[in-house]
């Protein structure tokens, strides 16, 4: 359920913990923690409140997108999978998806597209959804990131979260010219 602010007043009374203090305590706890176990934990819960458009604000001011992106670049799976579950969630807002352009995430968000963590395809499909936009589309609609997109959508049977996600990537964001005959059933 989305938040506003008499229910975050409701759910936090007179004397609670602000949503922003309360982000972060947790993103000190994520920068303090040494066990992996615990930083895949912290940064699942983030992942949780980057869904929430009305956190989205707080996020930014303590950047937890750049810790997001951070969390790609790491070897731990877990890791790699709620971070770039955190950018999905987040990336709807364009503000988000600006910070995730800017500081050079396309190229890791497509990276994750390989993983073999299904989760993580899926966030990176979903990533790659809201982040194209007409500044960017360059970077994204690459020969290989729509192959890769061609044959999600086509993988009915082995998946189905992956070809819907695929199919509507390639609708909104590639023409028809571009899908070729072989495709075109496949995504209509």
């Amino acid at each position: 359920m989305f938040t506003n602010d008499r229910r975050q007043e409701e759910r936090t009374g007179r004397y609670g913990t602000s949503r922003l203090q309360y982000l972060q305590e947790v993103v000190t706890q994520f920068q303090s923690t040494t066990s992996e176990e615990s930083k895949e934990k912290i940064v699942a819960n983030l992942a949780n409140f980057a869904y929430d458009p009305y956190n989205y604000t707080y996020l930014r001011q303590l950047n937890v997108v750049e810790l997001f992106l951070d969390c790609i670049t790491e070897p731990n799976e877990k890791l790699v999978e709620f971070g770039v579950g955190g950018i999905c969630n987040c990336c709807p807002d364009p503000a988000n998806a600006a910070i995730v352009t800017k500081s050079g995430g396309i190229p890791l968000v497509i990276q994750c597209l390989s993983s073999p963590v299904r989760n993580t395809m899926n966030y990176a499909i979903g990533s790659l959804y809201y982040l194209c936009n007409t500044s960017n589309k360059e970077e994204i609609m690459k020969p290989e990131v729509v192959d890769i997109m061609k044959r999600y959508a086509a993988a009915e049977g082995a998946s189905v979260n992956f070809s819907n996600l695929a199919k509507a990537f390639l609708d909104k964001h590639v023409s028809e010219n571009e899908l070729g005959d072989n495709c075109r059933s496949v995504v209509r």
